[in-house]
């Protein structure tokens, strides 16, 4: 899975391990193999463009087709009055599944119970005090919590700001999808796999074991459960929230929803049964949902790889990206102004400067956080830059108690 994202450390140095191998084969004259169903782009530009040998598998192993996909309409689901968040074609999807004694696996990409609490007479969203998030509701211990920095705070029952207690819990995680799950299939079997239920030691290996050994009806669970996993008994994959991976402010957005949707569908029918798959979804029409439907890797680069050359993004350039984090929201949005103007004259005609703004989490364990984008060419002029520059701010008092990092092709 070389286009896995966890293969990016974030913390200093903030190295690629695919960069580092790719680094280590040169000085030792090695081959290195990079495998994916779902390349990186940058990795697949570099093989059509010559850069790289390219092999490609043409049949799964073993000669087992691709799995039947279908979508399920949640706006018509609405409409129909089904306020679950199990549609009725995935519902009967499972309990055929289950009938015929066989397998499926559940994905969601969030955890806990609810998205959020929310109060319907004033649209008062519960906050984490020290980050700019809304709290999770966890059902477990009936807290609300924080993902970012773990901070918790008790549910409310009437609205801290109008007093109603008109408060809902919107959006549902793997805890809430359980919920539901029980309360459709009394008496059917689940394996939960998420953060809140893999904390120990080896403890991913004992639930795949069971659900393997024991034949559990169904596994969900998040981006844990969607690549790497091949049980012959898996005959059904359901995407709770086809959606959730697209709407996010990321160029990767779109690649990283189609990885992942094509790694999760690809985990049905790996035996001798036919799998299937339903994607729920309030978009069945969205081109990257069919492309990703479909395995159809080679139009969705086409259509992909036009987007970044157009608006000049990896791998036609790498970015630089500056982070900076403090206490004082003003100190610091005035230290990216400066690092800004450190920069500015080394840059040459090819380069892109932007303005500070804000990064996609302002707020993290009560840091402020902006950061300035360069578009570039990553190459020893460049480095030796960042290099200088990161030492004169450093140095400089005015920018005292202000954390600065520098990276290049941030991963988020």
């Amino acid at each position: 899975e070389e286009q896995e994202g966890s293969y990016k450390s974030e913390q200093s140095p903030r190295y690629h391990a695919r960069d580092v191998a790719k680094f280590r084969a040169v000085q030792h004259g090695a081959l290195l193999l990079l495998a994916s169903a779902t390349p990186a782009l940058e990795s697949m530009y570099a093989a059509r463009s010559g850069k790289y040998a390219y092999f490609r598998l043409e049949n799964r192993f073993g000669g087992v087709t691709l799995p039947e996909v279908s979508f399920a309409d949640m706006k018509a689901e609405l409409k129909r009055g089904n306020e679950t968040h199990i549609s009725a074609p995935l519902a009967a999807a499972i309990r055929e599944t289950v009938d015929a004694g066989e397998q499926c696996i559940l994905f969601l990409n969030r955890r806990g119970a609810s998205r959020y609490m929310l109060c319907r007479s004033c649209g008062y969203v519960p906050r984490c005090e020290a980050c700019s998030v809304a709290l999770t509701y966890h059902s477990a211990n009936h807290r609300l919590m924080c993902h970012y920095c773990s901070r918790s705070a008790p549910v409310y029952e009437y609205c801290p700001q109008c007093g109603s207690a008109s408060i809902s819990r919107e959006g549902a995680g793997t805890q809430r999808i359980a919920e539901e799950l029980a309360a459709l299939f009394p008496g059917v079997g689940v394996i939960r796999m998420d953060a809140d239920t893999t904390g120990g030691i080896h403890t991913h290996e004992a639930l795949l074991e069971r659900f393997r050994r024991e034949k559990v009806p169904i596994l969900l669970g998040t981006q844990m459960i969607a690549k790497g996993l091949d049980f012959d008994s898996v005959t059904l994959v359901g995407v709770i929230d086809g959606d959730q991976a697209l709407n996010v402010p990321d160029f990767r957005a779109n690649e990283r929803a189609f990885s992942q949707l094509t790694q999760v569908v690809g985990r049905a029918g790996r035996g001798s049964r036919t799998g299937r798959a339903v994607i729920q979804t309030y978009s069945p029409d969205h081109e990257i949902l069919r492309l990703a439907a479909a395995q159809d890797y080679d139009r969705f680069y086409a259509g992909e790889i036009a987007f970044r050359q157009a608006l000049r993004y990896p791998p036609f350039c790498d970015l630089l990206c500056f982070r900076l984090a403090g206490i004082e929201n003003s100190r610091v949005f005035a230290a990216a102004r400066m690092l800004r103007e450190a920069v500015a004259p080394f840059l040459c005609a090819e380069d892109t400067l932007y303005d500070p703004v804000p990064a996609p989490v302002f707020k993290l364990n009560n840091k402020y956080r902006y950061q300035v984008v360069l578009k570039t060419e990553e190459s020893k002029r460049v480095r030796d830059m960042v290099s200088g520059v990161l030492r004169r701010c450093m140095a400089d008092r005015r920018f005292t108690g202000i954390m600065i990092s520098a990276e290049f092709n941030p991963q988020n």
